[in-house]
């Protein structure tokens, strides 16, 4: 249809997958929608539509008890302030719940201790315990009944309604008995306001973890020029806004400012640092008829451009756009406590009402069998559950950023375990990302310090890398006369009155080649390093190669990767001969090297390896690895690399060193493993304990008692994820 749409929208107010299930299923509902996606981890809506209108979208989500809120740049900010102010409402709260209900819990402990101490009984009195309960139960608690009343509403139970029935029941229970004629030593409001305590910390772990928001796709957006300097037909000169700029207009770039719209060079010449665009560190020289990217950064001299793309077509945005659509088909969080009690409320609220029948046709007692109905509840209520996953993912990643590895919550440390290939980016991931030096062959000793100082009066990329190998030798340089640099072809400039040349083989094509250094330039261009030839007036005299150097550690975190059963490949923009050099020089077999790579394509290679049912990890460090991180199953970033590079990746290496790779696997998979303890344990206490409460064999304060130890339990398991070592392996 000609009026169809796709909008995006930030949903508030989901916590679990059900959630998430829940306003996607409404969402589809709607007259008008073709296609509506919801994904949990970033907390967005993806709908494609018409006949309707984004604000009819927004109200239908509204109903169903959650918040939308349309993602574009108008909005973007609103949504921040909303996320800092849920996350400082929780913490508030949490911290006001546990100051209420710390007295009544040691209160408690104390009394099934023997300590019967004025103290003691102080706060065992029903009026104290009620004024510190009530703002728990109906204040911080008032959450959970409106997650309930939603999930009701929705005919979709979930752990709410465990949380809001228990806990009401717990205190109706107490009020009752405190106030109107009721044992009053029965009372169990330490049970509700625990619970609601415990529930919002396990809420809040979560929140924390699952919240930590990229702003991949603002900074991305930041690179964008805003405005352009237009050259005019009669050769005026006018600054415009770029959204002004359109295709075929003229455009000009001074020496250090950034290439605003995508276009062919009219006119000039310069070295272009295209690095945030194709990762790659060397910068690329511009003469007319080459094509310049927005976003990148004209390093020397000046250029006239002619428009040939603008807005949405530049390169630049058609990246923003890919690590929008990558970060949308992430997979939900499937969280395993939400799995469990998909089943297990229903379960449970079924078992609480069959026993309060039950015992109260067979005994008569109709007070003992909402006893029991209650014990069922407090015991079943899940606490450990809620904590089991939050918990350990809390100290997994801790100790993950204890040894420099930061990690973006529980999904990537699931998937990270999983991992069975990683792609590595080449230039700034295998390799170090700066040229350098890498192999010199000189006539005499005297050329080096010639060369270096021919190097420091010229401007181009390579020259600092030259110098800087001077420099690191303490070589003396020599006074230059009559320097002049030949476009396209090096310098040249007077040492001692004897005239030198340094550059490329075009320039010493009328030269002898005394030393075979012709054959040395072919051998190290073969390796995809850059080389230049130094010469007098008629003879080479020698050679210099740069290159961009593997970092020392890569050979053997490689290795130790392939030991332990991961396929690693490598991923470059540069051509095959150079790729398959490196890799053979880091142990990554030919068939799994892809080169020659487009920014725009890097998402696609990844697209393809998970087609074949492989999990994949992407390792890079530039911009434009971002949208390949994105859409690989677990993106991880270099810590030397840019900012859009970490924002968007799952993780994070400090140390820029790929040895650290291999412990962060060791990390998932224990982490992992703890999350399965916990939850195994959590699941024992509720099976365990409902039959026995139901049975009336546990109180309702026993019964809170031991739900209590459940989530103690699982915490101190989660902590003991500490003593894991995350060892370099061989």
């Amino acid at each position: 249809m000609n009026n169809e749409q796709v909008a995006s929208f930030v949903i508030t107010g989901m916590t679990c997958a059900n959630c998430s299930a829940r306003v996607e299923k409404e969402l589809k509902a709607q007259p008008g929608v073709l296609h509506a996606n919801v994904n949990l981890a970033t907390e967005k809506a993806t709908v494609q539509f018409s006949e309707t209108t984004a604000d009819d979208l927004i109200k239908s989500v509204e109903n169903i008890g959650y918040g939308a809120i349309l993602d574009d740049q108008e909005h973007r900010q609103q949504v921040a302030d909303k996320k800092l102010a849920r996350i400082q409402r929780m913490r508030r709260d949490l911290v006001m719940s546990a100051v209420l209900v710390a007295p009544l819990m040691i209160a408690m402990i104390a009394m099934l201790l023997g300590f019967n101490t004025p103290w003691v009984h102080f706060f065992h009195r029903p009026i104290v315990q009620l004024i510190l309960v009530v703002p728990i139960q109906f204040g911080v608690g008032l959450r959970f009944y409106k997650g309930a009343y939603h999930a009701l509403k929705t005919k979709a139970p979930n752990m709410d309604v465990l949380v809001s029935l228990g806990t009401t029941a717990a205190f109706l229970l107490s009020f009752y008995n405190g106030f109107l004629g009721g044992n009053p030593h029965e009372l169990y409001f330490e049970s509700s306001g625990m619970i609601i305590a415990l529930i919002l910390l396990g809420k809040y772990l979560e929140t924390t973890a699952k919240n930590k928001t990229s702003s991949a796709i603002k900074q991305l957006m930041q690179l964008q020029a805003k405005v352009a300097r237009i050259l005019n037909e009669d050769g005026s000169q006018s600054e415009v806004e770029i959204a002004a700029v359109k295709e075929s207009m003229k455009v000009i770039i001074r020496p250090g400012e950034q290439i605003p719209v995508d276009g062919i060079v009219v006119s000039g010449k310069t070295t272009v640092d295209e690095s945030m665009l194709t990762g790659e560190s060397m910068p690329v020289t511009k003469t007319t008829d080459s094509t310049v990217f927005g976003g990148t950064l004209n390093n020397t001299g000046q250029l006239v451009i002619k428009t040939l793309k603008v807005g949405d077509e530049t390169v630049l945005a058609r990246i923003i756009r890919m690590v929008e659509e990558a970060q949308g088909q992430k997979a939900p969080i499937q969280q395993i406590a939400d799995k469990i009690s998909a089943v297990f409320v229903p379960s449970v609220l079924v078992i609480a009402v069959v026993t309060l029948i039950v015992t109260g046709l067979v005994s008569g007692d109709w007070q003992a069998a909402l006893m029991h109905s209650v014990a069922v509840l407090v015991i079943a209520c899940p606490c450990a559950l809620g904590l089991a996953t939050p918990t350990a993912i809390m100290v997994g990643t801790g100790l993950g950023a204890k040894n420099g590895i930061l990690i973006k919550g529980g999904a990537v440390l699931e998937q990270a375990a999983q991992l069975n290939a990683i792609v590595l980016d080449k230039t700034g991931t295998i390799t170090k990302g700066k040229p350098a030096v890498t192999d010199l062959q000189l006539a005499t000793v005297d050329l080096l310090a010639i060369l270096v100082s021919l190097e420091k009066a010229s401007e181009h990329p390579l020259a600092t890398a030259i110098v800087d190998y001077g420099h690191k030798r303490e070589i003396k340089e020599e006074s230059i006369n009559h320097f002049e640099s030949l476009p396209g072809l090096g310098i040249t400039g007077q040492v001692k009155g004897t005239t030198y040349f340094v550059g490329n083989p075009k320039l010493m094509a009328d030269k002898e080649d005394s030393g075979n250094y012709l054959s040395k330039l072919h051998q190290w261009t073969k390796e995809g390093k850059t080389v230049m030839l130094i010469s007098n007036e008629t003879t080479i005299l020698g050679a210099v190669a740069v290159a961009d150097e593997i970092k020392t550690t890569s050979k053997a975190a490689i290795a130790t990767l392939q030991k332990h059963g991961i396929t690693v490949y490598m991923l470059t923009g540069d051509n095959q001969v150079a790729a398959e050099f490196i890799g053979s020089q880091v142990g990554i077999a030919e068939q799994n090297i892809f080169a020659e790579v487009m920014p725009d394509e890097k998402s696609a290679k990844i697209a393809e390896l998970q087609a074949k049912g492989i999990l994949v990890g992407m390792v890079g460090d530039g911009i434009n690895d971002a949208p390949a991180l994105a859409l690989a199953d677990v993106g991880i970033a270099m810590g030397s690399g840019t900012d859009i590079a970490m924002e968007t990746a799952d993780v994070t290496l400090i140390h820029s060193d790929l040895m650290y790779l291999d412990q962060m696997l060791q990390l998932s998979k224990g982490t992992i493993k703890k999350i399965k303890q916990n939850l195994f344990w959590a699941f024992v206490y509720n099976t365990v304990g409902i039959p026995f409460a139901a049975l009336g064999f546990l109180n309702p304060i026993i019964a809170g008692g031991a739900m209590a130890f459940s989530s103690v339990s699982v915490l101190l398991n989660s902590l003991s994820l500490n003593r894991l070592k995350l060892e370099k392996r061989e």
